[in-house]
């Protein structure tokens, strides 16, 4: 398959693939698209470790890195940026309610909350449940990934910094951001993103209000780069209908989640395994900006009427990470989540990651040669 995109990185297809496992990544690169490392649940020390090892396993084809640096958090409007205590400084925003009703949710599904005190208190990294979602633990990510030979640097929740992006052009690296509205991707275009991640309703993880069958053609037509389309796409025939509506090429992330290589805990391949579209939800609960998971007791506790209500990035994943840790490494099945697009439901099976990517490209031929047969008839 041969259009701007594979051209601009040496590619076979034009597919892009967000894992937080290294595996996936290495072997999405090799069957001949982009795998893309999500960074934000590494520390500095991790994240080199992960690229160190992805550089030795794609045998320099390319790969990109995606850092979550969110344009609005509470970091940024209180000034927090000293890494060395964030996590503290955070906590103490948190009030007293938030922590007895995550304290209550836990209780009332048969975790004792006693009996578990790891120092979610200290440090800045996932122990103190504030990853990368800041722009202090953030920066440091960007640093460390445009130290490898990365092709793409994409941009979860907005545009990296300025200077990111200047950094990224004298090293030859593209620069993508995922939006969710055609103003966000001017924004970012003018900014010097070079490419548009238009992500629909139906994805996973963050995502906005208008769906990939409206919102794609919209910006490929509002911005003058390529545009990737996100959202509700796991197969070769989603593949080919955003092709249609004039994307570049595709960015899939929940696919991923069930092959064989990505390691999801038993409890999870089997929860993601059995949902359906409507067993999704967007929902504030899991980072404090919606994002769309498997409907979950978590997810339906904050939306309760007697709920304080969520709270803003990164506050709501410090209480998500407090819960983590109280239920340790065997939590209440109806409590375990995922962030997981609407997709989830034609994941019905264990399969490679290779696999995955053949069966992908192979649909897209097929659609594609049909609809050129039904042109020609």
């Amino acid at each position: 398959m041969r259009n701007p995109l594979t051209e601009a990185f040496g590619i076979e297809y034009p597919i892009f693939a967000f894992s937080h496992c290294r595996d996936v990544v290495a072997a999405v690169t090799n069957a001949g698209g982009m795998g893309v490392l999500g960074a934000l649940a590494f520390s500095p020390e991790e994240l080199e470790q992960e690229l160190t090892w992805i550089d030795e396993h794609v045998g320099g084809r390319p790969y990109g890195v995606d850092v979550v640096m969110p344009v609005k958090t509470l970091d940024r409007d209180a000034g927090i940026d000293d890494v060395s205590d964030i996590g503290a400084q955070l906590r103490s925003h948190i009030s007293q309610d938030h922590w007895d009703y995550t304290d209550r949710i836990l209780t009332e599904h048969g975790v004792d909350v006693a009996a578990r005190d790891d120092g979610l208190e200290e440090g800045a990294g996932l122990g103190a449940g504030v990853l990368g979602w800041t722009a202090a633990t953030g920066a440091p990510q960007i640093d460390i990934a445009l130290s490898h030979d990365i092709a793409l640097l994409a941009s979860a929740l907005g545009p990296p910094p300025k200077a990111a992006i200047d950094q990224a052009h004298e090293q030859g690296v593209k620069v993508a951001a995922l939006i969710g509205r055609v103003e966000q991707a001017q924004r970012d275009v003018a900014l010097g993103v070079d490419i548009i991640i238009a992500q629909g309703y139906e994805a996973g993880g963050h995502t906005g209000e208008v769906a990939s069958m409206v919102l794609v053609p919209d910006v490929v037509d509002a911005v003058d780069v390529p545009v990737l389309a996100a959202g509700g796409i796991g197969g070769g025939r989603q593949m080919a209908a955003a092709m249609a509506l004039g994307a570049a090429g595709v960015w899939t992330g929940s696919i991923w989640l069930t092959v064989a290589e990505n390691g999801s805990s038993p409890v999870v391949t089997e929860k993601l395994l059995g949902a359906t579209s409507t067993d999704t939800v967007r929902s504030r609960a899991y980072t404090g900006k919606p994002a769309r998971q498997l409907r979950t007791a978590w997810t339906d506790a904050w939306e309760a009427p007697d709920s304080p209500g969520t709270l803003p990035m990164p506050l709501q994943f410090i209480l998500n990470s407090y819960a983590s840790q109280k239920m340790g490494a065997t939590p209440p099945r109806e409590l375990v989540g995922m962030p997981v697009g609407q997709i989830v439901s034609r994941m019905d099976q264990v399969r490679s990651t290779k696999q995955v990517v053949v069966d992908m490209v192979q649909e897209y031929v097929d659609v594609t040669e049909r609809l050129t047969a039904d042109l020609e008839g």
